[in-house]
């Protein structure tokens, strides 16, 4: 760390700097239908996070530093107001290659309803359940460019443990996860460092990644019991293994076509399992000769382990409608379900956006899970956590 560290302060300290901002800050209310499964917890939450953005570029645009801090206040769960580097990188750009030191975020994936190769860094779950947000990830990542695609190698010298809701939060697991009793496999705990390496290439239509990570997995497992933590609340107690994954991505754009695929093989704790994500999404444009275009969204969900998975997604079916109106403001709405197709446990989702001012957004977002077993290890928690959520954002 003490590395990235002085890389930060070298450039920080250059006389050629220049402020270059952009960012934003959002106010958001959240409303849940039920009252939790825990007297502790509420059903109205609000919050306000602020995410700026500094870059800065130099050497003809061959070198560029970027600075993205993030920070949340929320008004009732202790866990959820954090703060995290988002991205805090130097970039240098040679004439076949490209070298990226510092802190940052790296997507790998095409799928809608889960990624399962996107392995590099760490979920912040107090911000969403759908494990869209990352928190950032210490790297260094090289990266050779040529004809035949792009491979992408990276040492990750630390590692970010997972955030949870704390015991006033809403979607959470029905145990506190004492997150101050941490074990893992490995004798170098976070200090523990992970290799990455990824090919990928654009063929016509095909976009394709093949992708291989040894390090420790960013999943963690949970102590089978739960304990008292330090302030006598039954908890769980987050695993961290070592695993490696070896991960295929492919997306294939065929007209109004659009075919997706992941699929991973991973070796952890003693299990090799394979799990897989697949399906593809079909736009009808200019629906009744208008500018709005609507996709049909079908993907299905499986892994290899059945019941003794560790996700819910073992055997799902995702059907969704993205509704894009193409308008100046950018209105859009996808609404979706994932299906087991074991049993009658269902998720909806609903998510809707639209600008409704030159420098200001609004989202919706809404969650109803119905079906949901009481003796569904995975699911239970979240039976009483229908919920929807407003969020006003300024950007500048």
């Amino acid at each position: 760390m003490k590395f990235f560290l002085t890389i930060t302060l070298l450039i920080c300290s250059s006389s050629l700097w220049a402020n270059e901002w952009s960012g934003n800050i959002s106010f958001d209310t959240k409303y849940f239908s039920q009252d939790g499964l825990s007297a502790s917890q509420f059903k109205e939450y609000g919050s306000i996070s602020f995410q700026p953005e500094w870059f800065h570029e130099w050497d003809g645009g061959k070198q560029s530093f970027t600075f993205v801090p993030f920070t949340r206040w929320d008004q009732h769960d202790e866990k959820r107001t954090h703060s995290d580097i988002r991205e805090l990188s130097w970039l240098k750009v040679f004439k076949e290659s490209e070298l990226r030191v510092g802190t940052g975020k790296v997507y790998w994936g095409v799928s809608e309803s889960q990624h399962l190769v996107d392995v590099i860094n760490q979920t912040d779950l107090v911000e969403n359940m759908d494990g869209e947000d990352k928190l950032g990830q210490p790297m260094i990542n090289y990266a050779l460019i040529n004809d035949w695609g792009t491979v992408d190698f990276f040492v990750l010298p630390y590692f970010r443990e997972r955030t949870f809701p704390g015991v006033n939060g809403r979607l959470r697991t029905s145990y506190h996860i004492d997150t101050d009793n941490v074990t893992y496999e490995s004798s170098d705990k976070q200090n523990h460092i992970d290799y990455a390496l990824r090919w990928s290439h654009s063929l016509g239509d095909w976009d394709i990644g093949l992708s291989h990570f040894n390090g420790t997995s960013r999943d963690p497992a949970f102590t089978t019991t739960p304990t008292p933590d330090n302030n006598g609340v039954l908890s769980l107690r987050p695993i961290y293994y070592l695993m490696q994954q070896t991960g295929l991505d492919i997306q294939a754009t065929k007209d109004a076509w659009l075919w997706k695929l992941e699929v991973i093989n991973r070796s952890i704790n003693n299990d090799n399992y394979n799990a897989a994500t697949a399906g593809f999404e079909y736009t009808f444009y200019s629906i009744l000769e208008s500018s709005s275009d609507i996709g049909l969204v079908v993907e299905y969900l499986y892994d290899d382990r059945n019941s003794k998975a560790s996700t819910p997604f073992e055997d799902d079916l995702m059907l969704g409608l993205r509704w894009t109106k193409n308008d100046e403001n950018d209105t859009s709405v996808l609404v979706g379900v994932i299906a087991d197709r074991d049993d009658s446990s269902r998720l909806y989702s609903i998510e809707a956006s639209r600008r409704v001012a030159e420098n200001m957004k609004l989202t919706i977002e809404a969650r109803l899970f119905t079906g949901i077993a009481a003796n569904d290890l995975l699911l239970a928690s979240f039976r009483q956590d229908d919920f929807i959520q407003v969020e006003l954002g300024y950007y500048f």
